[in-house]
């Protein structure tokens, strides 16, 4: 499929079995494009059966991206819980770099009592770590737009931070409007699809990794994930601007309800 391929957060609510392999096989059925692999708490895959969900995927057609554990905080005053937090990513990335994972997408942390600048700082060294640990491997690491304005991730310092190293963004559209309260209209998810390729380039534009879910949120952003009929989240006319826009790449859906919600993406993109 030209343009953005739809894929599931996890194996599919409807799959026979509980398992990477069975999860491929009936995302494959379901007609979607993509799966990712959410190791939410820690890296729990070997070397040989990352080979297989690779070759499984490679023989469906399929894109493959993992979700690194969510205990990550590269912001920590903590050295040790720093230390913890890159080998998890480096972890994810080995695991990626086993199966063919196109992606690697990982929550950077909170600000904690620093300033978004002092973070910034701070988790630009961590990373640089992270990346010659990983200079071997080929998956992209992508660090994530985060729902909470506790936490390290808003769109601009993550541009910024994709610009100084040779990362990409995870853009989840729905922590954006979490965060914000905004970015749910035609003209803003246009003006967000602009400022990535202004900021890294048409090929990123291209090359896009998106998470989309119903959202419930408040004044400190997000609360959890909600079904799209449950939200306010406008991701039809998420749907139209990526069209409008000829963006290409992999949306995944966390929705609750999976590959329901990320088939009536595709639906609905098809038709744009």
């Amino acid at each position: 499929m030209a343009g953005m391929i739809f894929g599931t957060a996890g194996v599919p609510l409807s799959s026979r079995e509980r398992s990477s392999l069975a999860g491929l096989e009936r995302v494959a059925e379901l007609g979607l494009g993509a799966m990712e692999l959410e190791f939410v708490h820690s890296v729990r895959m070997g070397e040989q059966m990352a080979l297989a969900v690779g070759e499984r995927a490679a023989k469906l057609s399929l894109s493959l991206s993992i979700h690194a554990p969510y205990y990550i905080n590269l912001c920590s005053a903590d050295p040790e819980k720093r230390a913890a937090s890159r080998k998890r990513i480096v972890d994810a990335a080995r695991v990626g770099n086993w199966c063919g994972a196109k992606s690697i997408v990982f929550h950077t942390g909170f600000y904690g009592e620093l300033s978004p600048d002092a973070a910034y700082e701070l988790v630009v060294e961590e990373l640089k770590a992270v990346l010659a640990e990983t200079a071997d491997f080929s998956p992209t690491l992508r660090p994530e737009v985060l729902g909470k304005s506790s936490q390290f991730g808003a769109l601009d310092e993550l541009l910024q931070l994709c610009r100084e190293l040779p990362l990409l963004p995870c853009i989840d559209f729905s922590h954006l409007h979490a965060r914000t309260g905004q970015f749910n209209t035609f003209a803003e998810f246009g003006g967000v699809l602009d400022k990535v390729e202004s900021a890294l380039g048409r090929e990123a534009a291209e090359n896009l990794h998106l998470h989309i879910s119903g959202i419930d949120y408040g004044p400190k952003g997000e609360r959890k994930h909600l079904l799209l009929a449950e939200a306010d989240f406008n991701y039809e006319e998420l749907m139209a601007a990526l069209a409008d826009r000829a963006a290409g790449g992999t949306a995944i859906c966390e929705s609750p309800n999976l590959e329901e919600d990320a088939l009536l993406m595709q639906r609905t993109y098809l038709k744009k």
